[in-house]
């Protein structure tokens, strides 16, 4: 990164959201009864997922993946955030930053890809219901995973090469508490076309295409429920994909808000609140959408806590 009146830099400094220690004392303890309730809820998920037969179906292994994915997702920021709140130290070194920032990346992506096929085992499920198993095969869902999880690493290798080959002439301090692309891009001398056209295939590929791709889904899934002529087959269809769209809507609404400006609004300051809503909150969301309002999640706990109580 060196080169003319180019100074290396070897690390950033992460202000996060305040310098008032009791204010950082509080966000310590509110980011970390988050983090508990999302590891304990993911992992929760998980579990049940793996423990009850009856939920070894299309639909529960592809949300026992995206509690896999939120489970590292929430790992990748939080601690971090906790580390700020109680050090005086707020310094990551380049090579921190930069894997935060690959695995932020990788997981982000994945679980775009994963919400789009998420979206089309919804539409077998209501368009296709007596061809749903074998449309749907355990073959289908490990390759829709296994590619989901391959596009998102590889999208986020290209990203992290591009974005920390930029050189930084404007200082080290990234005014937020994670490292991420707006920020630093701020910090860049200058933003190459290169660049700014990389950034808009990365969101096309991996946001606006599984957004249109998830769109068109919903859009048949209206189609195929339309043609249920009972009133109680139209409630439970819609059923079967209301806990999908509600995650689509609150991940894509957060992250189309901050990462689809244009690249002259990245000298501004971003709204760091929204970007915690997608990297804290959001990982502790899927487990509660999922479980409180499914029935077959409710049955399974049950059945497994009436299991260890019996023995």
């Amino acid at each position: 990164m060196e080169g003319g009146n180019h100074t290396r830099v070897t690390e950033f400094i992460l202000l996060g959201f305040t310098t008032n220690p009791k204010l950082q004392l509080i966000l310590f303890v509110v980011f970390l009864i988050f983090y508990i309730a999302s590891l304990s809820g993911n992992i929760a998920l998980i579990v049940l997922i793996c423990s009850c037969s009856h939920l070894h179906t299309p639909m529960y292994f592809f949300i026992g993946n995206l509690a896999f994915l939120d489970l590292w997702y929430s790992s990748v920021y939080t601690p971090r955030i906790l580390l700020n709140c109680i050090s005086q130290d707020k310094s990551i070194s380049f090579g921190g930053c930069a894997s935060q920032f690959f695995f932020s990346a990788g997981l982000a992506y994945s679980e775009c890809y994963l919400l789009a096929a998420m979206a089309y085992d919804r539409y077998v499920a209501i368009a296709m219901p007596l061809l749903y198993t074998t449309t749907m095969s355990r073959k289908l869902c490990t390759g829709l995973v296994i590619l989901s999880y391959i596009g998102g690493f590889i999208n986020a290798t290209v990203l992290t090469h591009e974005t920390f080959t930029l050189h930084f002439c404007h200082g080290n301090v990234i005014d937020d508490f994670f490292c991420d692309v707006p920020p630093l891009v701020k910090l860049s001398c200058d933003v190459p076309e290169n660049y700014q056209l990389m950034l808009f295939l990365l969101l096309t590929f991996n946001i606006i295409a599984p957004s249109a791709f998830i769109l068109a889904s919903y859009a048949f899934i209206l189609v195929a429920i339309l043609r249920i002529r009972s009133t109680e087959g139209r409630r439970k269809a819609f059923s079967t994909c209301a806990s999908h769209l509600t995650a689509v809507t609150l991940y894509y609404g957060s992250i189309l808000f901050i990462y689809s400006r244009p690249s002259s609004s990245y000298a501004l300051d971003r709204d760091k609140w929204a970007s915690t809503f997608y990297t804290v909150v959001f990982p502790l969301l899927n487990p509660l959408i999922y479980s409180l309002r499914n029935k077959d999640v409710k049955a399974a706990v049950k059945k497994l806590t009436a299991g260890r109580i019996h023995f």
